[in-house]
């Protein structure tokens, strides 16, 4: 008699659980990623940063994925040691990486010291965050492949729908409360400690589900598709690399998110200066972006489980990339009606092109080589995360000062985002020429991105 459960994926239960235990400890992750986006006036009043100094920090997100080419190793990694080995590594990094960034906005041991020219306090920040920035990233590609293990076949898009979701949730508390908790714990290091206990919490999650995970290894033992994991063979990248698929998914990849995640660290201090919010209720505008995309980005993942059109989708949240950032950098659109519109409508495209663009991976990459092929688009992405921050704090320091105002009794700069802007607005026609590419070349090699995710 034909078992009706043949492996612990085949249990609903048991697959959401798994899915609620990793997208938990990314929600951890990302609540660290974003908490100092909001903090920049404070920064510059509290600690006396600059523009060019909090784009240099917030730079540094990337500085080992993108130079060390860590997220190509950690992919490697992956695919040799498994997911429970590679998870448990990459929170451990996260957990030590926000430490040191805590220490370092915490102390006045690094006060009037200066490395390589630049303030002490504000290079080992940036060394904290880059460390947390090797450790969320490779966690991130872990979980794409955790949940490719658990659901393919199955509910896989709308799976990771959930979970970018969860860790939206991240954001969005990131971008609401660092500015109050800052305020009632009177430091603006105090964000960063909660961040550090959360972080703990999100390993503990973790490794409970390295428990599951075990148990679904077991149950895999007798099937013909086991895991292969142990079979990846570096010279496997050569095969990566000679996709154009892939290529034009991590091309996409980079535009979409240089256009979307450098905007959020900046959003805030957008509302400040263009739409006269105050500090104090001016990250809660750029947080119903991630509002949107939580409520969202599950719905359009399930219509790509079920009905296809993942090219298609992506091209539409592309195109409304394009359209957030354009009306932005026209001047006299500067009433809070229009940036929360504006943000909304970001907030849908922050859900269209995740939903389709991540679980549209598997088809084009094996799944014994789809660790490393996650690992390399994060780093592409990474090459985004580094850098647009630091050229949008340049030219705002070089090209955009049109004054000063008070923040508490303290002198500081006011800045005019036109310019900023447009060069966000730049990556969505960029973004838009290679979803139309990646279309055509699915059309050409069948892909199948247009083609439901779930086995009838």
């Amino acid at each position: 008699m034909e078992k009706i459960i043949m492996t612990l994926r085949d249990s609903k239960t048991a697959r959401w659980t798994a899915l609620a235990l990793i997208s938990f400890t990314m929600l951890c992750g990302y609540y660290l990623t974003d908490v100092m986006a909001p903090l920049k006036p404070l920064l510059e009043k509290e600690l006396l940063w600059n523009s060019s100094e909090f784009g240099f920090f917030t730079s540094a997100y990337g500085w080992f994925n993108v130079f060390l080419g860590m997220l190509i190793i950690g992919g490697i990694i992956l695919d040799k040691m498994g997911v429970r080995f590679t998870g448990k590594m990459a929170t451990i990094i996260m957990v030590l990486g926000t430490a040191l960034k805590y220490w370092a906005i915490s102390t006045h041991s690094l006060d009037g010291h200066e490395i390589l020219g630049m303030k002490a306090q504000v290079v080992i920040a940036g060394l904290g965050f880059a460390t947390f920035g090797v450790g969320v990233e490779i966690a991130g590609i872990t979980v794409s492949k955790i949940i490719v293990k658990w659901f393919r076949g199955k509910e896989m898009a709308l799976a990771m729908g959930l979970e970018m979701s969860t860790a939206r949730i991240g954001t969005t508390l990131a971008l609401w409360t660092s500015i109050p908790i800052a305020e009632a714990l009177k430091s603006v290091s105090k964000p960063v400690l909660v961040c550090l206990i959360m972080l703990c919490i999100g390993l503990v999650s973790f490794l409970i589900y390295t428990i599951m995970d075990k148990r679904l290894d077991a149950s895999l033992a007798g099937e013909n598709n086991n895991s292969d994991e142990e079979s990846f063979n570096v010279k496997d990248i050569l095969f990566i690399l000679k996709s154009k698929g892939w290529w034009l998914i991590a091309i996409l990849c980079l535009l979409f998110y240089s256009g979307v995640f450098p905007f959020i660290k900046y959003a805030t201090d957008l509302m400040i200066n263009k739409f006269h919010i105050t500090e104090q209720f001016a990250g809660i505008i750029p947080g119903m972006l991630t509002i949107g995309a939580i409520a969202l980005t599950p719905l359009f993942g399930n219509v790509y489980d079920r009905k296809g059109k993942g090219a298609s989708i992506m091209i539409l949240g592309a195109f409304l990339l394009l359209f957030v950032h354009v009306m932005f950098s026209i001047p006299v659109f500067s009433q809070t009606w229009i940036a929360v519109v504006l943000i909304l409508i970001l907030g849908v495209a922050f859900s269209l092109v995740p939903s389709a663009m991540w679980p549209s991976v598997p088809k084009i990459i094996p799944e014994k080589q789809l660790g490393t092929a996650y690992g390399m688009i994060f780093m592409v992405q990474n090459i985004g995360l580094s850098l647009v921050p630091l050229l949008i704090g340049w030219v705002l320091d070089r090209f955009c000062i049109s004054g000063t105002r008070l923040l508490d009794g303290v002198e500081v700069p006011a800045y005019n985002y036109t310019l900023p802007m447009i060069i966000f607005a730049c990556f969505g026609v960029l973004a838009i020429v290679f979803a139309y590419l990646l279309k055509a070349d699915d059309r050409k090699k069948g892909y199948g991105l247009e083609l439901p995710n779930m086995e009838k």
